[in-house]
């Protein structure tokens, strides 16, 4: 009875006057909807379908967007115009240290409105138990203005802390992985006692070598430097004056070191970790392998729940409906399908990032990336439909009538 009540719907559209353009539209979506919910086992199979394509490129998407944001939040929350550093550096994390004169230089140019000192050190933490972990030590004076961490808990100053002596600040999320339970708790970097006197909120790294922020003066006391070593000097570009101009002055002074802006300096750090290491290749190919696996589940779910419909598209053919009329139908039931599906994966994918929170690498999935998937898995579908129209316009409708 099901299957007489769907050709009657569409056979109803060809009969109907072709002037009537609004109402065979809706028509069409009529019988679009009735069509994906007439096996509901099917229309169930191709929702999951669907939204597990979904899911699936919205955690890996999410996962790289993550690593990527994560290879830079140094640079991105340094509040800095422009980076001196050794020639040839690769990524923030990998600098080798060069004197600290370079500051005194930099100061020298006209349309530096400020210069100041960074450290960044790799470290050996000892817990109380004894075990060691790798952490990278960064450095600051008390009082700068640049590379600060952006947000701290509890509410403390953030010159306030670092002026404690022997201070240091580590990110509440691998608090655990370093033994510290408490504010004002005793340990040691690279056999050099240390207190912590402050906690960063939702500063990640992805080398799992947690950042340790603390003053330029402890950062060389606990990683054994000079007195002269730095690694950066984050420059601070005066009104009125272009960071590209101020740059080319810098490096005209400075040629044996390099001269980067803030987004040219993120984007290198991304660029390393993401295609010439291991571990930015496998997510990179994860997340391709992610969207080519969601496009086949899409195409092969829909290119199936047209196929149980090829002898009413026949009769169609047969009574003399146009193209158009079938175009319309297939295509509206892959949107009607893709914008559900599509909802249910988001959804599920922006729960798993709320849950994953505080983990120390969940997937980041902000508006425009939930929306990008949300637009691709209706393309997707689009296209799927359109696969499976070709086996719809190739139908004989001679074969109804044996």
């Amino acid at each position: 009875m099901s299957s007489v009540n769907s050709l009657g719907q569409l056979t109803e559209g060809v009969r109907r006057p072709t002037t009537a353009a609004h109402g065979q539209s809706g028509l069409t979506l009529l019988i679009a909807w009735r069509n994906l919910v007439h096996d509901r086992v099917r229309f169930a199979v191709t929702l999951v379908g669907i939204a597990f394509s979904t899911v699936l490129m919205g955690i890996q998407l999410g996962m790289l967007l993550n690593f990527m944001h994560t290879t830079s939040t140094i640079v991105d929350h340094a509040n800095a115009d422009l980076w001196i550093a050794v020639q040839g550096v690769r990524s923030v994390d990998l600098a080798t240290p060069i004197e600290e004169r370079r500051r005194f230089q930099a100061l020298s140019v006209p349309g530096v409105a400020a210069a100041e000192s960074m450290l960044l050190q790799f470290g050996s933490w000892k817990r109380n138990n004894g075990v060691r972990e790798l952490v990278l030590n960064i450095g600051v004076e008390p009082f700068a203005e640049m590379g600060l961490v952006p947000d701290m808990v509890p509410d403390v100053d953030i010159h306030d802390a670092l002026s404690v002596p022997n201070g240091v600040i580590i990110d509440r999320l691998y608090a655990d992985k370093l033994g510290v339970h408490s504010l004002g708790q005793t340990v040691e970097i690279n056999d050099h006692r240390a207190r912590v006197v402050g906690f960063t909120n939702g500063i990640r790294t992805f080398t799992q070598a947690p950042y340790v922020f603390t003053t330029l003066k402890n950062a060389r006391h606990f990683t054994n430097r000079s007195e002269n070593d730095i690694t950066y000097v984050l420059i601070r570009v005066k009104d009125g004056f272009s960071k590209e101009e101020v740059a080319r002055e810098l490096k005209r002074r400075m040629p044996d070191v390099d001269v980067l802006n803030t987004d040219e300096f993120s984007f290198k750090s991304r660029w390393y970790w993401l295609f010439t290491t291991g571990a930015g290749i496998t997510l990179v190919s994860s997340s391709l392998l992610a969207l080519m696996v969601g496009v086949v589940i899409v195409a092969q779910t829909l290119y199936a729940s047209t196929l149980d419909r090829l002898p009413e598209y026949a009769v169609v053919r047969a009574m003399g409906g146009p193209s158009s009329y079938l175009y319309k139908i297939v295509i509206k039931q892959a949107i009607i399908g893709g914008v559900i599906g599509g909802v249910v994966g988001i959804t599920i994918v922006l729960v798993l990032a709320y849950i994953s929170r505080d983990s120390s690498s969940p997937p980041q999935v902000p508006f425009w990336l939930a929306s990008s998937i949300g637009i691709v898995t209706i393309l997707m579908c689009i296209c799927a439909s359109l696969v499976s129209l070709k086996k719809v316009m190739s139908i004989d409708p001679v074969k109804v009538f044996r």
